[in-house]
């Protein structure tokens, strides 16, 4: 890994850079599959299948003997497994829920918020080096929670044109109404502009690789919403003398395993401590199946000595993490401080895995530095806020003239005239 000591402020930038390709260097690709959906649908999404993952597919569609059939190919442990985590995900995101919020603004103006789901999401999955069946519990049980009536998967299939039971399995568990063979870029541009096979939706959610992540920007030129800019997949260990090296260590291995585009960061104000993970990675690394793929992210990783905490605590805020590991005798003065980060991670006994499967925090969060402006999905990701007021006789004469000044300050005559009207009409009934 690359070491760093104390870094100078104005070289931050380039030494937290990710090691990810910028939207113009991935958006003529995301235009033209676009396109080419949009005019040719199931065909070119077929096309791409055959061209990105290397197997032709009849159809589209998942059938339901399918995804009735996989839950015979899911072994009893992963479904006690998965239902564990479901019941805590539901949990979690069953508190989200907030209550109607009702306010009377002057005398005779009652307003009030309400929410409402989202009609038809686009659930995107990974499937190529890992079927991330624990992201579908991460979107469609908050998905199901809101009211979500369409809820549509795309998953690209594994060499033999299928998809992974466990994927089936939790999808059938959770809800999803429709599950279809497709991944990638048309994947998105399936979902984005409706084809033959798969519905349009109102917003896409799910995490991907760069191209996927492109192909979500590209999709919000075109009237679909999304969750977040989630690409691959990123952690920041803040650590002091107090850590554990091993566990931080299988920390930062554990993302670096998503893939070698996977950036993962260890700062700490303890040298010996740094020293001593550098040499458990080393130890781990060489113990795991997905190997070659760690390798290529720790490639892109950093060990980052600094000597106050008050510097840790900025650089942090300045890396904007999607995970972040803290392990410190002073978590509280941290905690206050941190302000950029979609997941936050306490003690030595908090891995950030438990938060991928099973604690009930979602799992999809932003990355490459959006969780400066992004919150990562929960239950209101799923729904939006709609505004109420009804204003009586009473009301419209107590606010008429403050909205009959303002709108012809603006020089919006017709908005005056709505109210004059009115107030007209009630001087009238008055003097009758």
């Amino acid at each position: 890994m690359n070491k760093k000591y104390n870094p100078i402020r104005k070289d931050w930038k380039e030494l937290l850079k990710r090691p990810t390709h910028t939207v113009s260097d991935i958006e003529s690709t995301v235009d033209e599959i676009f396109a080419e959906v949009r005019t040719s649908g199931d065909t070119v999404l077929k096309k791409y299948t055959d061209k990105f993952d290397k197997v032709s597919v009849d159809t589209l569609k998942v059938t339901q003997d399918e995804i009735d059939g996989a839950s015979s190919l899911v072994e009893e442990d992963l479904k006690l497994a998965i239902s564990m985590a479901k019941k805590n995900i539901e949990t979690f995101h069953k508190a989200q829920k907030t209550s109607r919020v009702e306010v009377t603004t002057a005398k005779g103006v009652r307003c009030w918020q309400e929410k409402r789901p989202i009609q038809k999401v686009g659930l995107y999955i990974p499937g190529g080096s890992a079927p991330l069946f624990s992201t579908i519990l991460m979107l469609a049980v908050p998905a199901n929670i809101a009211g979500c009536q369409e809820i549509v998967l795309c998953t690209p299939p594994n060499a033999e044109g299928k998809i992974h039971p466990a994927i089936l399995y939790a999808a059938k568990l959770c809800g999803v109404t429709q599950i279809f063979k497709v991944g990638g870029i048309q994947a998105i541009a399936g979902m984005t502009f409706g084809t033959e096979s798969i519905p349009q939706v109102y917003k896409i959610f799910g995490p991907g690789n760069q191209y996927v992540t492109v192909a979500k920007q590209i999709a919000t030129k075109h009237g679909v919403a999304i969750d977040m800019p989630a690409g691959p997949s990123e952690l920041l260990v803040m650590a002091d003398s107090s850590a554990n090296a091993a566990f931080v260590a299988s920390d930062l291995l554990s993302q670096a395993e998503h893939g070698a585009d996977s950036q993962v960061i260890l700062v700490t104000t303890n040298k010996a401590l740094l020293q001593a993970v550098e040499e458990e990675v080393e130890k781990q690394i060489s113990k795991l199946p997905r190997k070659a793929i760690a390798e290529k992210a720790i490639a892109n990783s950093k060990l980052i000595y600094v000597e106050e905490a008050q510097t840790a605590i900025d650089l942090i805020n300045e890396y904007g993490p999607e995970h972040y590991i803290l392990c410190v005798r002073d978590e509280t003065s941290y905690l206050d401080q941190i302000m950029n980060a979609g997941s936050v991670f306490i003690g030595n006994y908090t891995p950030e895995s438990a938060g991928d499967y099973a604690s009930g925090t979602n799992h999809t969060l932003p990355t490459n530095g959006y969780a400066k402006q992004y919150s990562g999905v929960n239950l209101d990701s799923f729904m939006k806020s709609m505004t109420f007021q009804k204003i009586s006789t009473e009301g419209i004469i107590e606010i008429g003239k403050t909205i009959e000044i303002m709108a012809e300050a603006e020089g919006l005559h017709a908005h005056k005239n709505a109210v004059t009207l009115r107030l007209n009409s009630l001087k009238e009934r008055i003097q009758k």
